[in-house]
């Protein structure tokens, strides 16, 4: 069997995150991916200058002819918008088992809001729940090392720690983490194993993000360090 999974996501025209980095994450690591439209953005890696929504009914429709041809291994849900089309994707989720890993995108690197206020209480109230994994982001504190967290009820906390890399090449990273969870969750992997995994991997992709030379600000991770090769 193909190993499948779809992202609901919104698209980034610079290609470092948002649909496009869940895609290339989804690809490097093996798995075949689809993928649900649910905003357009205009951004690059300095800046987001509009966001456009999908339409609610447009968004049902491309999860419903997705879920009735694919075998869908994993869902990752990225941003999603206004409240409606919030709904329409809790709905059109309803009789799919497969896992979902939820990346609550509110801010983008360079600080622009793609959530809006009144979708917040949505979010919670609707999607939350259908949730296996949820991953938000917080700030970096300062030090050698990054720290993550895998926090489950009934047990230790899950503590992933990685060297610190000094670049501002980190442009997606967020949309990478959770895609690559998702992929190992599609791939047959348990939730740990596909968040140690997916660790392994985004710390990977920012180390060779220094190989990419990709506009003027955050710059995105190298989603294809392993396939590409060195410099």
């Amino acid at each position: 069997m193909t190993a499948i999974a779809l992202t609901i996501a919104g698209s980034d025209s610079s290609g470092g995150a948002g649909i496009q980095a869940d895609l290339k994450t989804f690809s490097a690591l093996g798995v075949y991916g689809c993928s649900v439209l649910a905003a357009v953005t205009a951004q690059n890696t300095r800046a987001v200058t509009a966001v456009e929504s999908v339409s609610p009914g447009m968004i049902a429709e491309q999860i419903a002819a997705v879920l009735d041809d694919l075998a869908v291994g994993a869902v990752k849900i990225g941003m999603l918008g206004g409240p409606e089309a919030i709904c329409a994707v809790a709905s059109a989720l309803a009789g799919c088992a497969a896992p979902v890993v939820l990346d609550p995108v509110m801010v983008a690197k360079s600080g622009d809001v793609l959530l809006p206020d009144d979708a917040l209480e949505t979010l919670r109230d609707v999607l939350l729940s259908r949730a296996a994994l949820i991953t938000p982001n917080l700030p970096d504190g300062a030090g050698p090392l990054c720290t993550d967290l895998l926090i489950r009820d009934g047990v230790p906390p899950l503590v992933l720690e990685a060297p610190r890399v000094a670049t501002r090449n980190t442009h997606g990273t967020g949309c990478t983490l959770s895609a690559a969870i998702a992929a190992g969750l599609a791939l047959g992997r348990d939730l740990d194993g596909a968040v140690e995994a997916a660790h392994r991997y985004l710390q990977g992709a920012i180390r060779a993000a220094g190989r990419l030379a990709v506009g003027h600000g955050n710059g995105p991770v190298h989603h294809f360090f392993a396939q590409w090769g060195p410099a």
